[in-house]
């Protein structure tokens, strides 16, 4: 039975929570708030009271659905099991957690919503920047709650990308350095729930990510498909969240993600 799909309730909620739960904590973290939970990976106090606020309402939006967060996977993988079956709701609660940790406005926190692991909705809500990403499946994508659609490019300009390095293997980077094309593509670290809003407004014309994870992801590849983008893995295949095949190109033009696939290895 087809049902409503709660967009004004989780954008809602995202913003109370985030007012309530993430910004008085911003710049003032105490000691003990921040942990490295894995080599080179940071949860904050923020990370978890969010997801631990944001889960059961979620899962009260539609009966029968879970809720899988990036924190709970951290602590016990077996969580991501079957996430392509039913309706599962995935959540990254603080999207940029080095950035928060570290002062740097930019980060957001994202849920997407799966139907036996399509997304079919996506949230990506970034507090300070105050701007709200969301998407239906087939039903488009709004932008502050604004109908978004790619801003027509001029077609003779450089194209203009962005390369996320931090986790390719060295093999990759190495066979990236002899592709002379790609010498004036920036690299960022940032966070996601920042990046493919940017991306979707025409700030660049692609972004390689190399991690695959499935809250980082299925959020704003659902916006980015809706906005005339398209993301797919180095195959050519359109992302899923239960995948975990490395390599994953956004392009904000769909008619130019070939062009872009052309110039990158493998």
């Amino acid at each position: 039975m087809p049902i409503s799909l709660p967009h004004t309730e989780v954008a809602d909620a995202l913003r109370d929570l985030n007012q309530r739960i993430a910004l008085p904590r911003f710049r003032h973290l105490q000691a003990g708030e921040v942990e490295e939970k894995s080599p080179g990976e940071l949860v904050t106090i923020v990370d978890r009271e969010l997801e631990a606020a944001l889960s059961p309402i979620l899962a009260s939006l539609i009966p029968g659905s879970r809720v899988v967060g990036e924190e709970a996977a951290a602590a016990n993988p077996d969580v991501l099991a079957d996430i392509d079956h039913g309706w599962v709701w995935l959540v990254d609660p603080l999207d940029g957690t080095s950035n928060f940790a570290g002062g740097n406005e930019d980060f957001a926190s994202m849920v997407a919503l799966l139907r036996d692991g399509i997304t079919v909705a996506s949230w990506l809500y970034a507090p300070l920047h105050q701007q709200l990403a969301q998407a239906e499946l087939g039903a488009g994508a709004w932008l502050d709650s604004q109908r978004w659609q790619l801003p027509e490019q001029a077609s003779a300009r450089p194209l203009n990308g962005t390369i996320k390095t931090r986790f390719l293997p060295d093999a990759y980077k190495v066979e990236l350095a002899t592709r002379p094309d790609l010498d004036r593509f920036g690299t960022h670290q940032g966070a996601a729930g920042i990046e493919y809003p940017q991306l979707a407004r025409g700030v660049w014309d692609f972004i390689l990510y190399w991690r695959t994870l499935p809250w980082d992801h299925a959020p704003g590849s659902l916006f980015v498909n809706e906005s005339g983008g398209r993301v797919a893995n180095l195959a050519g295949e359109p992302y899923l969240a239960a995948s975990k095949q490395p390599g994953l190109l956004a392009v904000a033009d769909a008619a130019h993600w070939q062009e872009i696939r052309a110039l990158l290895p493998g």
